[in-house]
């Protein structure tokens, strides 16, 4: 199986990844940290599956309806042509967005009289046993789930287990978690199509995109859309578990939660589209995560329901995704110390207070979080850490966590200014204070670069990210030589790597791919435009054919790797490209 060959369906409740096959080979329910119901991904042979495909198992060739998250699988078989439409039904219902945990299939014959199959096989869980299939009249209700779970068809029953039929007319399939459809199924489905289609169109056209790589854009905006879990606000880093990194590396982690850091580069990117409800939505779940923080100690990471049982676990009797185990639930670093989620929540907060459009949002308990969070910065600034990339090894110095802890002590003083004047001078000597710490430390005369630790000698890809954070001028040698040492001695065949030193797990052999947009971004604001947008002309070869991307990328084999799809990816894609394109006034 190919990461390549999959498409995203999703609501901002639940999500699935199906196949060109037919197959839904990915979705955990009730939310996006439930257990998997359909699991191929992992386990090609005892995993849950949901197959609606030609009956001589062809694949098919798949694209979304245009600016929607509705997919569309066409098959060509001997016997004739059909298409196969995937929903995960959103619309606005009674003044708000209404996203039912169900999953609508409709088959629809083109020419000639296809033959198909279906087969529904769910499992509970990590278990992977096998549900009790009670048949009704029209459908069957798979019992031992902690809800009421059912296939409503009009297909004949007797046709559900992968028996060959015909296919000579529209047909639909409705999975249901709760409460099940009890209305007639053919105009459910259309009524449901017609909505979800029309509510994508409609946010699509809300979405603010550059002149150029619109299409890209658009459909990382939609795909970043659905890694949002709107009943509290979470934003997860990806929809998969245990995808590698690379093939053989044993690095498979979990990543179906909400990462603060990549919570706020998501919001960055929403910013840029010009959508903000999802900032407003987030920071409702950060203050309840920090309402019970002791002492504001943040995790790196939470579920989507805010809290933080995340024991790291290894399933043994799990394969994995084509064989390369093992299979992670749950993540270690949420137990990590990682200093730079302070900055990065400073920074998801700051345009409350700053922006005139959302003073509406502005509360004393944001502020004084705010506040809090700046000053945890502060005295977590130059003091070892995990850093952004999870290092399990023995903790340093990490130069990215000690730059966000300049940022949320400079953008305080910005607030400061403004809403709280009396503390303006404390914190501006605070973050001059850090950036002299960082300018004294970090900085390797001998590779011309800022260096990933303090005192060290290994380029780190995260650096790029002074840049648009500021903390150099535009035209500071230092940045330049930064960004072109990270670009020489990190880049592979256009490629950006995050660091080439032994992680306490090997070195990594694949570039991460929002590392690649991060020097596109840098070069961008520095004044290197044409070499940005040449960069970002070549990589944008590499998504996949729905215009999806992975965690990780093989620039030898020219394969995706890592969770799938992977929000970090798509941000960078959307950064990168406002960046590296002119703006409509020099275009119109």
């Amino acid at each position: 199986m190919r990461l390549e060959d999959l498409g995203l369906i999703g609501n901002c409740q639940y999500s699935a990844l199906v196949h060109r096959s037919g197959e839904v080979v990915w979705c955990c329910l009730p939310r996006f940290d439930s257990d998997p119901v359909f699991s191929t991904l992992l386990d090609e042979k005892e995993g849950g599956r949901f197959l609606a495909g030609p009956a001589g198992g062809e694949v098919g060739s798949q694209r979304y309806l245009p600016n929607t998250n509705v997919l569309e699988t066409t098959f060509q078989t001997p016997g004739g042509s059909f298409r196969l439409i995937d929903i995960a039904p959103r619309m606005i219902q009674y003044g708000r967005a209404f996203r039912p945990t169900q999953l609508h299939r409709i088959l629809e014959p083109l020419d000639g009289t296809p033959r198909i199959q279906v087969v529904c096989e769910p499992r509970l869980g990590w278990s992977k046993a096998k549900p009790v299939a009670v048949t009704g009249s029209h459908h069957v209700r798979f019992e031992g789930f902690a809800s009421q779970f059912r296939l409503t068809t009009d297909i004949p029953l007797s046709y559900l287990g992968g028996q060959p039929f015909a296919l000579t007319e529209r047909r639909h399939l409705v999975l249901t978690w709760g409460e099940p459809v009890e209305e007639p199924l053919a105009a459910l489905c259309e009524r449901f199509l017609n909505e979800t289609e029309r509510y994508w169109q409609q946010w699509v056209r809300h979405c603010d995109i550059p002149p150029l790589f619109q299409q890209e854009v658009i459909r990382s905006a939609l795909a970043l859309k659905l890694h949002c879990f709107e009943d509290t606000g979470a934003i997860i880093a990806s929809m998969t578990t245990s995808l590698p990194e690379a093939s053989g590396s044993g690095r498979t982690w979990d990543y179906r939660y909400c990462w603060l850091r990549d919570a706020y580069y998501v919001l960055g990117a929403f910013g840029l589209l010009g959508q903000f409800e999802e900032r407003q939505q987030f920071v409702r779940y950060l203050l309840n995560i920090a309402a019970g923080a002791s002492d504001l100690n943040l995790a790196p990471l939470y579920r989507v329901d805010g809290t933080g049982d995340l024991e790291e676990k290894t399933l043994e009797n799990w394969p994995g995704f084509d064989g390369e185990g093992p299979v992670r639930v749950g993540n270690a670093a949420a137990l990590q110390t990682q200093h730079d989620v302070f900055g990065e929540m400073v920074l998801a907060l700051t345009p409350i207070f700053l922006d005139e459009r959302f003073n509406a949002e502005r509360s004393p308990a944001a502020l004084r979080l705010l506040e809090a969070m700046a000053r945890k910065a502060i005295s977590v600034a130059g003091k070892p850490d995990a850093g952004i990339w999870e290092f399990r090894k023995k903790w340093q110095t990490e130069t990215f966590s000690s730059l966000m802890c300049w940022a949320a002590t400079d953008r305080m003083a910005t607030v400061a200014a403004l809403h709280v004047p009396a503390l303006t001078a404390e914190f501006r000597s605070a973050a001059q204070s850090i950036r002299q710490d960082v300018l004294a430390n970090a900085w390797n005369e001998g590779l011309g670069s800022f260096v990933g630790h303090y005192g060290g000698g290994d380029l780190d890809a995260s650096l790029l990210q002074m840049a648009p954070l500021r903390l150099l001028a535009a035209n500071d040698p230092k940045l330049h030589g930064t960004i072109n040492a990270i670009h020489k001695g990190l880049g592979s065949n256009g490629w950006v790597f995050r660091y080439q030193l032994d992680d306490g797990l090997g070195h990594p052999n694949v570039a991460f791919v929002v590392c690649t947009f991060w020097l596109i971004e840098a070069l961008a604001v520095v004044g290197r435009q044409e070499e940005a947008h040449a960069l970002m002309k070549r990589i944008q070869t590499a998504l996949s054919p729905l215009g999806l991307l992975s965690e990780d990328y093989a620039p030898s084999s020219l394969r995706m790797w890592g969770n799938f799809p992977q929000a970090f990816s798509h941000v960078g894609l959307i950064r990168g490209a406002f960046a590296a394109s002119p703006t409509w006034s020099e275009v119109l």
